[in-house]
């Protein structure tokens, strides 16, 4: 197998990647293959077809690619197809930034495993730690988990790191955001020496850069469209209005456009009771995502959004982190993200493998300037819209359809001439006769 992987791996350097490969193509198991069919996935995403040689070959693996592009499939195929499920031992750990992601890559392996001896095993912060342990003992194949659970269980010898040959870290460049270098050095620290490292993001900032020239070893450096940090198939748009008016937009788009699901994202996550409440009072069917919410909470309201109990997620940036929700394809912001990093995995919750997703950003005139900034950073056209009687339309076409002013009638113009004949003979009546003779000579108004 590595001969033929290293023969695909020599057709993706003579820049041949415009073919299309299968899962066969790429020597992924037949049982993950049949897996894959039963969800109508049968041909390998770009970031696939570059990441999946290389991680089968033992490489260390540096990946950007946008959002919704099948990252999770681009490490967890090679990643299954390394395990040894006679060698009952941990032999891979998955790092995740958040317990919501953390939790849909664990779901994800088990699909793909399905009657396979393999156990996957999810440590995230928030849950039981005992019962953690109680698990470690049974040694999984696979653990995914957060980064202060990982290292805390690494560091009280219950996660047997020395054991463990491939380390993947997903959105890596959000684990470091987070503050949690330290704990990736601890634990990379502890494994062995010849792990492979895999890490996978949708951009690459300069501390992803160090970290990865730190602890990676002559890494496969792969990147699909990497100055275009969004997917192509994402439209996204903008309607400037009053901050007070910001709800009413919001319920009046969606009520015109009618998304069986949308993700409303916010920055101040101590704001969101009071925008949750403002919604509700609209009458929109909305419940919000906390952060900070306790582990049972965020997975109740994950698996009823899912299930369509109600419309509206309202959410921050960290808390909706790699949340991958089928059938999205609108995404509001009803506060403009931060800064171009935030704004591409805005957008990228919708939009993904392919389906076409729209990102509407709602602002104030004082915010029209971070649309232009975005839009010159990220590459992408900003596309300024209004919502007009009912209707979405571009700000071009508005205005082409403002009503011009109406030229006065001839009869209109009749009858001032009229008015003004008889101010005339007013003014007239009981003039000295050269005044009126001077009237008379004069040009009409």
């Amino acid at each position: 197998m590595e001969r033929s992987v290293g023969k695909l791996r020599d057709l993706q350097q003579r820049g041949t990647m415009n073919l299309t490969f299968t899962f066969k193509d790429l020597h992924i198991g037949e049982a993950y293959v049949t897996r894959l069919a039963t969800r109508d996935i049968h041909t390998a995403s770009p970031v696939q077809a570059e990441a999946i040689p290389a991680a089968l070959e033992g490489r260390d693996v540096l990946a950007q690619s946008q959002t919704g592009t099948g990252k999770t499939l681009a490490y967890l195929l090679p990643v299954l197809m390394r395990i040894h499920a006679e060698e009952k031992r941990t032999q891979a750990v998955v790092v995740a930034p958040t317990q919501e992601l953390a939790m849909q890559i664990v779901r994800e392996a088990e699909f793909l495993v399905d009657t396979m001896d393999i156990r996957i095993q999810p440590l995230i912060g928030g849950a039981a730690l005992h019962r953690q342990v109680d698990k470690l003992k049974q040694r999984p194949e696979v653990v995914v988990g957060t980064p202060g659970r990982i290292r805390e269980l690494v560091e009280m010898k219950k996660l047997k790191i020395h054991e463990v040959h491939t380390i993947v870290i997903d959105e890596v460049d959000h684990v470091l955001q987070q503050g949690a270098a330290h704990d990736m050095d601890i634990v990379l620290n502890r494994a062995p020496r010849d792990r492979q490292l895999l890490f996978f993001s949708a951009t690459l900032p300069d501390e992803v850069r160090e970290l990865a020239d730190k602890w990676m070893q002559d890494p496969a450096h792969i990147g699909i469209d990497p100055d275009k940090r969004v997917a192509s198939t994402i439209v996204h748009s903008y309607f400037v209005t009053e901050e007070r008016e910001k709800i009413d937009m919001l319920r009046k788009l969606v009520r015109h456009w009618e998304p069986k699901r949308a993700l409303v994202f916010v920055n101040d996550s101590s704001m969101i009771g009071e925008w949750e409440a403002k919604l509700r009072f609209a009458k929109m069917s909305v419940a919000s995502l906390y952060g900070d919410a306790p582990k049972q909470e965020r997975v109740r309201v994950l698996r009823q959004f899912r299930e369509g109990e109600f419309q509206l997620l309202l959410a921050t940036d960290v808390a909706a982190r790699g949340l991958d929700i089928p059938e999205m394809p609108f995404v509001f912001s009803l506060q403009p993200a931060i800064d171009a990093e935030h704004y591409v995995h805005r957008a990228g919750r919708t939009g993904r493998m392919g389906r076409k997703g729209v990102s509407v950003n709602l602002i104030t005139e004082k915010e029209r300037f971070i649309m232009r900034k975005f839009q010159k950073q990220l590459n992408i056209e900003m596309h300024e819209q209004a919502f007009n009687n009912g209707r979405v339309l571009p700000v071009e076409e508005r205005k082409k359809q403002a009503k011009p002013k109406m030229k006065r009638s001839a009869a209109v113009k009749s009858v001032n001439n009229k008015k003004n004949d008889r101010h005339r003979e007013r003014k007239n009546k009981g003039a000295p006769k050269w005044l009126k003779e001077k009237r008379d000579s004069s040009p009409s108004d």
